[in-house]
């Protein structure tokens, strides 16, 4: 008998954000495994430095390169490691290093759109999964340790987790290839020409296709991505679809089917239709795109 574990969840809200990310953190017990491309939030330190302190192991890995130049990534390397954290950097000379996640103990896992930011946890529409799947813990610890050893993403991890560059495009693809009824998509940054052209022939052929290619949303700035096909299954990651995105940055986003979590996606799409604007139009609604 399989042994079961909690349902994933994802979280959309800007008000659980932090409090979802700090809640995880203070709970860990043994080890903590984090990935970051920007963090600069006072309230995730203190529990990074809290958790170091009652022993926790943490294991951060962070960026090479961002917008900014190096000191302010050696800003973040300098505050993860007065926390207590083991910082690594990933320094790939043709991939930058986008990924968003956490792992504490042996679950949860969280997959990130958002980065740890003052900014992504209260201006940016953004999500989070939330998982305890253990094919999802493990693959992203495997991937953690791959990258510090500058290996590419083992074959082996969950096809749950969308990796780029090793294997993203080519999972996204079979996503939208086996779309039955309709693919809704939130990324202010779709430009790739060929899942372009996907997604057009799919649209062609009497799907629903629908794309929120917005720069804001409501009085939120677009950051996350976020894909729903057939209402069935949703992906939650901060990988655009994009080349650049696709083809040459390290990326994470998840796969999610849990219908309660789907039914939540759902209803966000849903929501997207109410947002208040100015001149009494939705807020998306001239930006829901043809492609």
């Amino acid at each position: 008998m399989s042994a079961t574990f909690p349902a994933d969840r994802v979280v959309t809200s800007v008000s659980a954000r932090r409090s979802t990310i700090l809640e995880i953190i203070r709970n860990a017990r043994q080890s903590i495994a984090l990935s970051l491309f920007r963090c600069n939030d006072a309230d995730v330190f203190g529990e990074l430095a809290s958790a170091a302190a009652r022993g926790v192991r943490i294991d951060a890995m962070v960026t090479s390169r961002a917008k900014g130049g190096t000191a302010k990534v050696r800003k973040l390397w300098t505050r993860l490691s007065e926390c207590g954290a083991t910082v690594q950097t990933y320094s790939d000379p043709v991939v930058k290093y986008h990924a968003k996640y956490l792992v504490a103990d042996d679950g949860p896992a969280v997959v990130a759109s958002c980065n740890f930011t003052r900014k992504c946890f209260d201006r940016t529409h953004d999500a989070l999964v939330v998982t305890h799947d253990p094919e999802v813990v493990s693959g992203l610890r495997e991937l953690m340790a791959a990258d510090a050893e500058r290996r590419p993403a083992p074959a082996s991890i969950s096809p749950r987790l969308i990796i780029g560059p090793e294997r993203a495009r080519r999972q996204l693809t079979a996503l939208i290839e086996e779309a039955q009824s309709s693919i809704r998509i939130i990324d202010a940054k779709l430009s790739d020409p060929d899942l372009v052209t996907l997604l057009n022939a799919r649209r062609s052929a009497g799907l629903h296709v629908e794309i929120v290619s917005a720069k804001r949303i409501g009085e939120l700035k677009s950051h996350g991505k976020i894909m729903l096909v057939d209402n069935r299954r949703a992906v939650i990651g901060a990988m655009a679809i994009a080349a650049i995105s696709l083809d040459f940055r390290r990326e994470v986003a998840v796969v999610v089917d849990e219908p309660a979590a789907v039914a939540d996606v759902e209803r966000l799409f849903a929501s997207l239709d109410v947002e208040p604007a100015d001149g009494g139009n939705t807020s998306v609604g001239a930006e829901r795109l043809a492609l």
